[in-house]
């Protein structure tokens, strides 16, 4: 039995950076819309020339780079990129990068809203300042945000286990019992997500509710990934005397352990991140229930 659901995780890893590595070939260098005053291009980058002024700057599968002294009046967004302001760069309207950061230069302006949803699988409301670009910087901050975003998961896993443990129960015997499925319906989802953001970034009417969406996946992120981390406790402290919340604390304690590893630690946590995702989707669409 135990074979079987570590050869179950294995295919279902192996399907995800199969799907990683298929998406990114497909993604071929294609312009969806390209004119003076609008860029929207697939598989590439998106560069917008020192002084030059468009209306929207759009990138799906590459990074906006907004040269020093550029303007865009409405929007620019990234998917699965970054945003990259220049000196004295400019965007009247509204910033946001899917999967990305925001990244400003000196005299950089943002005008409107400004956002980063999934950033290395966490959601924010703003990017970061260039010229702290150092490894040892970032990853100073980028583990003090990370150890933050685990005090606070610790703080809702430990109110949901008081308050609904069965919950998280159901949620750890999902990944148990159904670990190929959680991962496959992670990866479902994540698409649906980015087939939804890509709509809602193309159609421009749908840019508003793009907060909103970032907001949900988040949420549902979170409690899939307690989730998990309730599963790792639990395959840890094998013992019927062993409580839920004995077992979900050791499983955030060894998830924040990993989440420090440089670049492995966020890699680990991604794929976390989409089993817990699928878990909680498997376990609502398919009404499943566990003593």
């Amino acid at each position: 039995m135990k074979s079987i659901k570590k050869n179950s995780f294995i295919l279902a890893f192996v399907a995800f950076l199969s799907a990683v590595l298929i998406s990114t070939t497909a993604l071929a260098q294609a312009d969806i819309n390209i004119n003076d005053t609008n860029i929207i291009r697939v598989g590439s980058d998106v560069t917008i020339a020192p002084n030059q002024v468009v209306e929207n700057a759009h990138a799906i599968g590459g990074d906006v780079t907004i040269g020093e002294g550029a303007r865009v009046i409405e929007t620019a967004i990234a998917i699965d990129g970054d945003v990259i302001l220049e000196k004295d760069a400019r965007v009247d309207g509204d910033v946001y990068a899917v999967g990305g950061e925001i990244i400003t230069s000196p005299g950089a302006t943002i005008g409107g809203a400004s956002g980063t949803i999934l950033e290395n699988g966490r959601w924010g409301m703003h990017g970061r300042r260039r010229g702290m670009s150092s490894f040892g910087v970032r990853y100073l901050l980028n583990s003090a945000f990370h150890l933050f975003n685990v005090l606070i998961g610790t703080i809702i896993g430990v109110l949901i286990l008081l308050w609904r443990p069965n919950f998280l129960l159901n949620l750890a015997a999902t990944v148990n019992q159904y670990p190929l499925q959680s991962g496959l319906w992670g990866l479902g989802g994540l698409f649906a997500v980015i087939v939804l953001i890509i709509l809602l970034a193309v159609s421009l009417i749908g840019i508003p509710l793009l907060p909103l969406v970032g907001l949900i996946v988040a949420v549902t992120v979170i409690l899939g990934t307690l989730g998990v981390a309730l599963w790792v406790g639990q395959r840890i402290l094998t013992g019927t005397e062993r409580s839920p919340m004995q077992q979900f604390l050791v499983g955030v304690l060894i998830l924040a352990l990993i989440g420090l590893i440089p670049v492995l630690g966020g890699l680990v946590l991604s794929v976390v991140n989409i089993f817990g995702f699928g878990a909680l989707l498997l376990w609502l669409f398919k009404k499943r229930r566990y003593a």
